[in-house]
């Protein structure tokens, strides 16, 4: 990973840690954060599916760590990241990177939650209650990110430093 990503990814985990406390749906013992299945969009297209992991990790763990999410935000987090990345990485395409993103977050990491929810934080959930909500925050980021990906708001971003063109002073 070169200093370019590196720099990229801790940027994308700030802003995923720092806006936790202001955009976040409650949804029973859950708390939904679309920001997050934005930033999993948009590393999964930048970086690649493992940085996409790793970065939805440190946004999880730091959420946990400030009193933020709960341990509900690894297994969507984390599952929705690699999807997207994977998906995308095999079409080279962005709308397929949303769909991995709801796929992975929305119904394997709704999931995935209850046991979680159940032995970890002695929830008494259906099996089913996170999934609705997991699927409508994931879906609100995943548009998010699409949006701004085909805007080309954040292009400069995205781009290699070999697609840069010659600066003149």
């Amino acid at each position: 990973m070169n200093t370019r990503n590196l720099t990229l990814a801790a940027l994308l985990a700030a802003i995923g840690t720092l806006t936790a406390h202001l955009v976040y749906i409650p949804a029973g013992v859950a708390k939904c954060f679309p920001i997050q299945h934005a930033i999993n969009v948009l590393a999964a297209v930048w970086l690649g599916p493992a940085q996409a992991v790793g970065i939805a990790f440190v946004i999880s763990l730091l959420r946990n760590l400030l009193g933020l999410g709960s341990l509900l935000a690894f297994p969507g987090s984390l599952v929705g990241a690699f999807l997207a990345g994977y998906v995308f990485r095999r079409t080279q395409r962005p709308l397929a990177a949303v769909a991995g993103e709801v796929f992975g977050t929305g119904i394997l990491g709704g999931l995935l939650a209850f046991p979680m929810a159940k032995l970890l934080m002695g929830k008494e959930t259906g099996a089913f209650f996170f999934i609705i909500p997991f699927l409508v925050s994931s879906l609100g980021g995943a548009l998010i990110a699409y949006g701004l990906l085909k805007s080309g708001v954040l292009a400069s971003l995205a781009k290699r430093p070999a697609d840069k063109t010659r600066q003149t002073s």
